[in-house]
């Protein structure tokens, strides 16, 4: 782990080896929800998302995206519902912009948004240890990806990566917090985002806002785009991008020869100085290989994509979990 002390970069190992073999818990503060609530609530969310809100349920969640009228993607949210409300999981740095954004489309709707704070609380956990302690908790925990087992106080959602996702009102929970603690090895958002990074499934954060349109970065693969419902933002460029061809950018994920952030440009010498393809989310697996989701154009591997106009450090395509067209 180079650029690490080494008791830093011990550390870091056994977070990994946490995330990876153990049981671990990282407190998700790289992430908020966004709560929506009212009568309305279903209809105005099916008027805004890419996906159809009617198959999310208390007991079923699904991945969504939110578009601006040229089809880019302005954020992408895990959604389920809790209490007869919804409930937006999104990265924690474009959430209340895309709250109050969201507010704007209200009009005489019947409904409320808001980005819950204390004592509402996340947590990723993962490991047989700490899905004893929330089994003890809620009875049972869901057994596969999007199920959604809650009680009284809050909901686990299973994720593609095997893992699990605790929202919880820390007031009602008990002593929830403590019991994983005492269980699990803290991690922070660097090791936990090897899970998502190993599932494919990106997050939009503020450097990436607007550079994609929902396919670019599987949406429709990850089962967050309908094209059965009706109008939403965007939708008109979705549906064009879906049936007059095939989408000439996805999500890959991809091995780094060097440190990469989020919005970085990617280039080929297919195209030149015209960049082909942007990094979304970077990581570091168990191997301390810096690993990353990258979009790129499907052409662009032919030749080799590089972080760099000058054809330098090459990243090397290592597959993802489900299958892309």
């Amino acid at each position: 782990m180079s650029g690490l002390s080494a008791d830093v970069a011990d550390d870091f190992e056994q977070q990994l080896e946490a995330v990876c073999n153990g049981n671990a818990q990282c407190s998700m503060a790289h992430f908020s929800i966004i709560r929506v609530s009212g009568r309305d609530a279903q209809s105005f969310l099916q008027g805004q998302l890419s996906s159809d809100l009617r198959e999310v349920s208390e007991s079923r969640s699904q991945y969504s995206s939110y578009s601006n009228a040229k089809g880019r993607v302005l954020g992408n949210f895990l959604i389920w519902q809790f209490r007869g409300d919804y409930f937006l999981l999104v990265s924690a740095d474009i959430a209340t912009a895309l709250c109050r954004r969201l507010s704007m489309f209200v009009l005489r709707s019947e409904v409320k948004l808001e980005v819950l704070a204390e004592p509402w609380l996340l947590a990723g956990v993962k490991g047989g240890g700490a899905e004893a302690v929330l089994k003890d908790v809620f009875t049972e925990v869901p057994a596969q990806p999007h199920d959604v087992i809650a009680n009284e106080s809050g909901a686990i959602i299973r994720l593609p990566a095997g893992n699990l996702l605790l929202s919880y009102d820390a007031s009602a929970s008990g002593s929830i917090k403590s019991r994983l603690e005492q269980a699990c090895r803290q991690v922070g958002v660097e090791a936990w985002s090897l899970l998502d990074i190993a599932a494919g499934v990106p997050w939009v954060t503020r450097p990436t806002q607007e550079q994609f349109v929902p396919q670019m970065i599987n949406m429709d693969v990850l089962g967050g785009i309908s094209f059965k419902k009706g109008c939403y933002p965007g939708q008109e460029i979705v549906a064009r991008t879906q049936y007059l061809g095939k989408v000439k950018r996805r999500l890959f994920r991809v091995e780094l020869p060097v440190k990469a952030s989020p919005g970085d440009p990617l280039y080929s010498p297919a195209t030149g100085d015209q960049a082909i393809g942007m990094i979304v989310n970077t990581g570091c697996d168990q191997h301390g290989a810096l690993v990353a989701l990258a979009v790129a154009q499907l052409a662009g591997w032919e030749t080799g994509l590089f972080l760099e106009k000058e054809y330098k450090n090459v990243l090397k395509d290592l597959g993802l979990p489900y299958v892309i067209d």
